[in-house]
């Protein structure tokens, strides 16, 4: 009997203040599960990226410890993208590298980003500093629960982004007409980047 797999359901909102939606949530009492801790995301394909033209991901994070992720193909409806997840922690994350490499996959971009984690009601609030912004996630069990939270954050639901961080990462090198394959702190560092170069709005 095939095993049920995880949903990921989530929401991401462009925001200008990261520091006024964290003080709204200790206001609120919600619960701090991470401190601001720095990522490092390696996605992985084929060679002729069948994984990317599937709408697949395959990932490998490194934060507080080493995460091997993949993502199906799911869908994006009214802001929210929700998708099958299968998630665990491996033991090293070198090794898993070239595990997958082994495998016949290849590296084909790195991005970072620093995060702090909140657990609101039923709903997990992550904060992140993007190189090229900052932004608000909420996952939740169903859009009601994220929703809910949103608009006790005080967020725009209509603000809502969809779109994954890699892509609004090409979105922004289209927009800047930018060369370089990494999402990185170090790639952006002097850059401004503008709402309408991420294809994006305000939530708060």
């Amino acid at each position: 009997m095939k095993a049920s797999i995880p949903q990921e359901i989530e929401a991401k909102f462009y925001v200008t203040n990261l520091n006024k939606i964290e003080t709204r949530l200790l206001q609120m009492k919600a619960r701090l599960i991470q401190t601001r801790t720095r990522e490092l995301n390696l996605r992985f394909d084929t060679s002729a990226r069948t994984l990317t033209q599937q709408g697949c991901v395959l990932r490998l994070r490194l934060d507080n410890e080493a995460r091997l992720t993949y993502k199906g193909s799911g869908k994006k409806e009214n802001g929210i993208a929700s998708r099958e997840e299968i998630e665990f922690v491996v033991q090293d994350f070198k090794l898993a590298q070239q595990f997958l490499e082994s495998l016949g996959y290849e590296k084909i971009v790195s991005y970072e980003k620093l995060r702090t984690i909140y657990e609101l009601g039923r709903t997990h609030i992550m904060l992140d500093k993007m190189p090229y912004g900052s932004f608000v996630e909420i996952e939740g069990k169903s859009e009601k629960a994220i929703r809910t939270t949103a608009e006790k954050i005080g967020l725009h639901f209509d603000a809502a982004v969809a779109t994954s961080y890699l892509g609004l990462f090409k979105h922004v090198c289209t927009a800047k007409k930018l060369k370089f394959a990494d999402l990185t702190f170090k790639n952006f560092k002097g850059m401004r980047v503008s709402e309408k170069d991420l294809g994006v709005k305000n939530a708060l």
